[in-house]
């Protein structure tokens, strides 16, 4: 069994996907020439983002990210990518949250891919959440 998965149990997931809200669609820059569309959803822990951006209703890009991990996918390349935050590091003169930065890992964290997969399944009767659980098949 994985560490992310034995810091977490099944309620502990649970409670994730369910914290997670809907950030109101006039805080983020929308792009009428290109068509796209941003949505942003914020958990109550910190540093707990899902964010997507679409266009003609399929995704083009979504990141996930999660006490210091993120994992994001993008259509132009159509595979995984995991990564560490600095959002965890304290002594970063870049503490402000819209300053985050991301360093990809060099091999993919599949233990962290399941884990996003299996909040993600909470939330999975939502078109959104649909839409990029198909991702993981």
């Amino acid at each position: 069994m994985s560490q992310q998965n034995q810091i977490l149990n099944k309620d502990e997931i649970a409670a994730l996907g369910a914290s997670l809200r809907g950030i109101e669609q006039k805080l983020l820059k929308q792009s009428q020439q290109t068509g796209t569309t941003r949505m942003w959803f914020q958990g109550e822990e910190p540093y707990f983002d899902v964010f997507f951006e679409l266009k003609n209703d399929e995704i083009l890009w979504f990141q996930f990210t999660l006490r210091g991990k993120s994992l994001s996918w993008d259509s132009r390349r159509a595979r995984f990518q995991t990564g560490t935050t600095n959002e965890l590091n304290y002594n970063d003169v870049s503490f402000y949250a819209a300053s985050k930065t991301i360093e990809n890992d060099i091999q993919t964290n599949w233990e962290f891919v399941n884990l996003v997969r299996l909040i993600l399944e909470t939330r999975s009767a939502e078109n959104i959440f649909a839409k990029v659980l198909k991702l993981f098949d």
